[in-house]
């Protein structure tokens, strides 16, 4: 499945290089046109990523991620600094079926375990973003990327698996914003090793060859952002690709 990525600044539409606030482009975009367009164009789900919300909980976009479910177009998954119990409510009491836990999963994997457990696995999405070593060690990164967690993705994983997670987005950190292609190699690992995992697949995709080549490896998902937000291909011709492939 093509999920089409947006990501959000005080309602505005950008991208954030690797990660870093100080690498954004800023899009003249409506949210809300956005979201149709990719709706009409076929996309079933929207990923979005309220920067606001992760730099403060208190200023998370609510209201404006509340009337893009509203519209009833799509399906939403959604995250952006969970840290908290009543951030996950609120955003499933918004509409978003799917809420999208980054660094919390790695620093307080008990609490997070204790809400997969309360809300459903369904409900519940992990953003693992890696940094692959020389060895080949996928450890992941927390913070924003800013910080190493000494924890691998496979004991991750295999912690988690006590509560039965579903949903798990993963990057690779050195690709993410590039338009250089996608891991395809560690996808193919991954799913391989962890098969009842739904994967969902993040950074470098920048032509319609990146999607082909994530399709052998099957994985549920490929997550398309900076992509499609300049034009290098529409997500009419992503959702085909993916079909064809």
């Amino acid at each position: 499945m093509i999920i089409p990525a947006i990501d959000l600044i005080d309602g505005k539409v950008v991208r954030l290089y690797q990660g870093d606030y100080a690498q954004k482009t800023e899009y003249q975009f409506d949210p809300i046109d956005v979201l149709t367009k990719y709706a009409k164009g076929g996309a079933k789900w929207l990923h979005i990523v309220d920067l606001t919300g992760a730099k403060d909980t208190d200023k998370r976009q609510l209201d404006l991620i509340k009337s893009m479910v509203d519209t009833g177009l799509m399906r939403f998954q959604a995250g952006g600094g969970i840290r908290r119990k009543q951030d996950v409510e609120q955003l499933l009491a918004a509409g978003v079926e799917r809420v999208v836990i980054g660094s919390l999963a790695v620093k307080q994997p008990e609490l997070v375990k204790n809400w997969i457990d309360t809300y459903g696995p369904q409900h519940i999405v992990l953003a693992l973003d890696i940094n692959i070593d020389e060895n080949g060690q996928k450890f992941i990164a927390t913070h924003g990327w800013q910080e190493n967690s000494g924890v691998t993705l496979e004991a991750m994983l295999k912690d988690y698996a006590e509560v039965g997670v579903r949903h798990v987005l993963c990057t690779d950190i050195s690709k993410d914003g590039t338009l250089a292609g996608s891991n395809v190699d560690l996808y193919s690992e991954v799913v391989s090793q962890f098969p009842h995992i739904e994967w969902q697949a993040s950074g470098g995709i920048g032509n319609l060859n990146d999607i082909a080549a994530l399709k052998p490896t099957n994985v549920s998902g490929v997550i398309l952002g900076r992509s499609l937000l300049e034009g290098k291909f529409n997500i009419e011709e992503a959702i085909q690709c993916w079909h064809d492939a």
